[in-house]
């Protein structure tokens, strides 16, 4: 056996040179007949090894070319792929490649075919997401969702529901957000029964998503939201553009105010919830396009996040059409909420000053609006509820005065 020359420091291999001098060094040492050659041929080949992997990765094979392999190894037809891909023209599309594999094509030809998903994915060391397995994505309402420019619109929008929904969900905030809304019950009283998780958990996601892509004046701390807070917000209501006051106002102190369209069998006026990150959150459908309700819910919710708020898990949504009567669930916070949210419109002192049966002249309306520094709509508003009469005062409510404040932010 050759002898070899004394083992030198051994230096990371950066380089093609520092590669060609690597493999003499262990040619060499191959041949050698000294102890010490094998500790140091081990360190080399694993050093090349690493750079082969690096810079001369062996490509993943094409997907199409993958499953068309497969198929000639277990002898499959086209008509066996409609199991795993969709119908005839679905998989003729894919397999010319004139359609793209979706993430439930993928997760089937990788669970009943055994391709992996890295050659599939086409991504060295991909695998497959497997949270939220038993959700159904072809229930989101993607459709809706893309007609609200929510999302991209595209054709086979179903097809792509799980992608869509899940970088949706990673925009939202990824697994700490994931099956509140969508597999339990909150403790929202004012959840109807009838809506439809996946949209209510598709519009939450969504505000989130939105309030994590502004950037926010302020920092909020916590403590803010007092009586004194939500009084201030309400007499933000007296100027034509309160709304955008209001999300202004909100941004100093570190609250996101996110407007988004409500989604069929949502049932839902606003909700109050928190970034992952910390970040209080109050969303609003303005289902109810009129000033007395937005100001009505928007304080109603800045209370859920002063007083019921306690994680970023917790979360609170809200049809403002059902009272306690409609639920049995404890109905405390809804009643704190909806105290808090009306002594900050209109204190109680001022209240007073309408008549016993709540009847009010529209001169009172207009005199108590002003004493009370808000709208007139807020005074008119109550009064009608009060009255149970929603035919009373129509002048003054502001129909139509508050979803263009953001649309045509938008």
């Amino acid at each position: 056996m050759a002898k070899v020359k004394p083992i030198k420091p051994i230096k990371p291999i950066k380089s093609v040179a520092d590669y060609n001098a690597a493999l003499e060094r262990i040619s060499a040492l191959m041949e050698a007949d000294n102890d010490t050659a094998s500790d140091e041929l081990d360190v080399l080949a694993t050093l090349v090894e690493v750079y082969e992997q690096v810079h001369h990765a062996i490509p993943l094979p094409d997907p199409i070319d993958a499953v068309l392999f497969r198929m000639e190894q277990q002898d499959l037809t086209r008509t066996d792929m409609k199991a795993y891909i969709g119908n005839s023209a679905k998989v003729s599309e894919v397999l010319s490649r004139k359609r793209p594999l979706t993430l439930k094509m993928i997760r089937a030809l990788n669970t009943h075919l055994g391709i992996p998903a890295e050659v599939l994915v086409g991504e060295p060391g991909a695998s497959l997401p497997n949270d939220l397995e038993d959700a159904n994505w072809e229930r989101f309402p993607v459709t809706q969702m893309a007609k609200l420019n929510w999302i991209d619109k595209a054709n086979d929008l179903r097809d792509h529901a799980e992608e869509i929904m899940r970088d949706l969900i990673e925009r939202a905030g990824g697994s700490p957000t994931l099956s509140v809304a969508l597999y339990r019950k909150n403790n929202s009283a004012r959840r109807n029964a009838r809506m439809d998780a996946y949209a209510l958990q598709a519009w939450c996601w969504h505000v989130l998503a939105e309030a994590r892509g502004r950037g926010l004046e302020g920092v909020y701390k916590e403590g803010t939201i007092t009586e004194a807070f939500l009084r201030e917000v309400a007499c933000l209501s007296v100027s034509t553009e309160g709304p955008k006051l209001a999300v202004e106002f909100l941004a100093q102190h570190g609250i996101a105010l996110v407007y988004a369209q409500h989604l069929s069998k949502t049932y839902l006026d606003g909700a109050a919830m928190r970034t992952k990150e910390g970040v209080p959150v109050v969303g609003v459908t303005v289902r109810y396009d009129r000033i007395d309700n937005f100001w009505f819910c928007l304080l109603h919710e800045l209370a859920h996040l002063g007083w019921h708020l306690q994680d970023v898990t917790d979360y609170i949504v809200d049809d403002l059409s059902l009272d306690k009567t409609d639920h049995d669930e404890d109905w405390a916070k809804e009643d704190e909420a909806d105290t808090l949210a009306q002594n900050a419109l209109i204190p109680e002192e001022f209240w007073l000053e309408i008549d016993a049966n709540r009847s009010a002249s529209p001169m009172k309306v207009m005199n108590l609006a002003q004493e009370a520094s808000v709208h007139p709509a807020i005074i008119a508003g109550r009064v009608r509820k009060e009255n149970s009469n929603y035919r009373l005062l129509s002048q003054f409510v502001g129909n139509g005065e508050v979803r263009k404040h953001f649309e045509g932010a938008e």
